[in-house]
């Protein structure tokens, strides 16, 4: 039979860094349950439902007339409390001189100097006692605890709010955020593997790099790093959460959106790239046809490789092949079996690749 027309193209290397995907949601840093401190009725909401708010600004008013009332008498009290000590101290001072003139008994001495002791504690409970009116009327203006976006106000003006119950409404914070991701076992014990090694792939920060990518997105155009892994491994599912931290300046990472992220699971390093479609299958491996020139006409020759994750439409190959080795990549469908001839030819140089492989 005629030999099958096919066409070649060499294994190219290109240095890479291999990542991988995982699926994860994204969290804010910090999450606020706002309650009020006093308890009383909401006289006025301050705020518009999903504004984003400053650390510090009043969003609540709780009725503050009975906390005014209250600080005004523990004011007085103290006033009264102030001039009583004041008589008090009078009266002690004069204590050594009355003893001296034998004017006054000793009993009555120790009397005042009990009596201005006294005096000088009622001052302290008095001033106390302001010290706490002032912080509940203080707290009658329920401020913003962090910086963020607000929810909307989940209890309203004229309802009686409870100290340290009521929900009055949440904060998160916008930005940065957290992703969180579950990491299976295995590719946490190569990223273990790599930080031994000291092969892991870093950002200029010396941290390692993860990449977001949203459900309406074609790539993972969001940058951030890993913030830290959890403490232990959970059995039952076989995997770790991962905790990556990412910018949000421009506040497209919504708290409880879906994300895909993607994380370096090698260093860089020369990998060989051949053609995705000139990876045939033959039962459970993997081959590819390559071409013996010394045969005249040259012909097909099987070659069983090892397949790593693509790369733009090209396939990564961990063993069978070797740089510059020249493989089919078009008309294999001409060839019921390898050692038949062929003629070969070969196709203009595509683009170069990225160096970035996902699996």
């Amino acid at each position: 039979m005629p030999p099958a027309p096919v066409t070649l193209a060499p294994v190219e290397q290109k240095e890479l860094v291999e990542w991988e995907e995982f699926t994860g949601r994204v969290e804010p840093m910090e999450t606020v349950e706002l309650k009020p401190r006093v308890s009383g009725y909401i006289t006025e909401v301050h705020f518009q439902a999903g504004a984003l708010v400053r650390k510090g600004d009043v969003l609540f008013t709780i009725d503050q007339r009975p906390f005014e009332t209250r600080l005004r008498s523990t004011g007085a009290e103290v006033a009264r409390a102030e001039a009583n000590a004041q008589a008090m101290k009078r009266e002690f001072d004069r204590v050594k001189t009355l003893l001296e003139a034998k004017a006054i008994a000793p009993e009555q001495a120790e009397m005042r100097e009990s009596m201005n002791l006294q005096a000088l504690a009622g001052l302290e409970s008095a001033k106390a006692a302001q010290h706490s009116a002032e912080i509940e009327f203080e707290h009658s203006s329920v401020k913003a605890p962090i910086s963020g976006r607000i929810s909307r106000a989940i209890t309203t003006t004229g309802n009686f709010v409870t100290a340290g119950t009521t929900l009055l409404t949440t904060i998160v914070t916008v930005d940065p955020v957290y992703v969180y991701a579950d990491i299976d076992e295995n590719s946490l014990l190569k990223i273990q593997a790599m930080q031994r090694d000291k092969k892991t792939h870093t950002n200029g920060d010396g941290r390692m790099p993860v990449e977001l990518q949203l459900s309406n997105e074609t790539d993972f155009s969001h940058k951030g790093h890993v913030e830290s892994f959890d403490n232990r491994l959970d059995a039952s599912t076989g995997s770790m959460v991962l905790r990556a931290e990412f910018s949000n300046a421009d506040g497209v990472l919504t708290p409880g959106l879906f994300a895909r992220i993607r994380i370096p699971m090698t260093g860089k390093y020369k990998a060989l790239l051949v053609d995705e479609k000139s990876i045939l299958t033959d039962q459970a491996n993997k081959f590819v046809l390559g071409i013996d020139e010394t045969k005249t006409p040259p012909i097909s020759v099987y070659k069983p490789v090892v397949i790593g994750p693509t790369i733009d439409g090209k396939r990564i190959i961990r063993s069978g092949l070797a740089f510059g080795d020249k493989i089919i990549v078009n008309g294999m469908a001409r060839l019921p079996q390898p050692g038949m001839p062929v003629a070969p030819s070969v196709p203009a140089p595509a683009a170069p690749a990225k160096e970035t492989a996902a699996k």
